[in-house]
């Protein structure tokens, strides 16, 4: 039955649509492994690659476990099937060669966040400049409330990331966060689930190169804090992540196989 909904206000016509997502917005949910792979190459679709450098994990069944892509291969190179499964120790327990020595502070945010599904991590080229002038993410865009007042920032650089010291160091500055910038080095995105961590990581390197455009031409002017929190709200509900990572796969799938 169709709604009247003109002389509805806001709240209810947000709701409204918020339960419409919920029916409509309906999706093919990827076993984890090949969620994964499809977030390696949605990220390198969106100029996330950087040689061998960056991780994508995500929580196994196993307590203590998660999957990762193996070190030597570039995120368009990833496949559900050359995937590792490694425990916090980066001991492989299935599948052949080694992870990156780096993913060791993902162990450590897993084990500060039983929340935290996935993590991705990248050095995307806007968010490393900001990286470089030791900028905080300005989040001054509606496309980009997804992240608003959710991301913290570390300013002094703690060296490669391959010690306990340092994933003690970036758990502790991401906080009760989904993202942290860390200076001199590139993004740290957290999920409840893959398609978060992978929309929350296209949308940072988005919202970093929207504001490197906007630095060059002026001062950036905040968005009202209600206003922002209402828009994270808005975008971040878990039809929405679901909707915006089939776009994002059917989109990386053209860009890497456009015949």
């Amino acid at each position: 039955m169709a709604m009247n909904t003109m002389q509805l206000g806001k709240t209810e016509i947000v709701q409204s649509a918020l339960d419409d997502m919920e029916t409509h917005l309906r999706t093919q949910q990827l076993p984890i492994r090949e969620a994964v792979a499809q977030t390696c190459r949605i990220l390198f679709a969106f100029g996330h690659d950087s040689g061998l450098s960056g991780q994508i994990t995500a929580r196994a069944e196993r307590e203590g476990t998660y999957w990762t892509q193996r070190l030597g291969l570039g995120f368009d190179e990833i496949k559900p099937d050359n995937l590792l499964l490694v425990d916090e120790d980066l001991n492989v327990l299935e599948g052949g060669g080694m992870p990156n020595p780096a993913n060791r502070f993902h162990s450590w945010l897993y084990r500060t966040r039983p929340d935290i599904r996935c993590i991705v991590h990248s050095h995307a080229p806007h968010v490393s400049a900001l990286a470089m002038l030791e900028v905080p993410l300005a989040v001054s865009h509606m496309d980009t409330c997804v992240l608003y007042d959710q991301c913290a920032f570390l300013k002094k650089w703690p060296g490669i990331p391959v010690g306990n010291e340092e994933g003690e160091i970036i758990s502790a500055a991401l906080g009760d966060k989904k993202a942290v910038l860390l200076a001199h080095h590139g993004l740290v995105v957290t999920g409840a689930t893959v398609e978060e961590a992978c929309v929350l990581g296209v949308m940072f390197e988005r919202a970093a190169r929207l504001q490197l455009l906007a630095m060059a031409a002026g001062e950036i002017q905040p968005i009202q804090p209600e206003l922002g929190e209402e828009a994270q709200r808005w975008t971040s509900t878990a039809r929405r992540h679901e909707a915006t990572f089939a776009y994002y796969a059917r989109r990386a799938d053209r860009i890497l196989h456009p015949f």
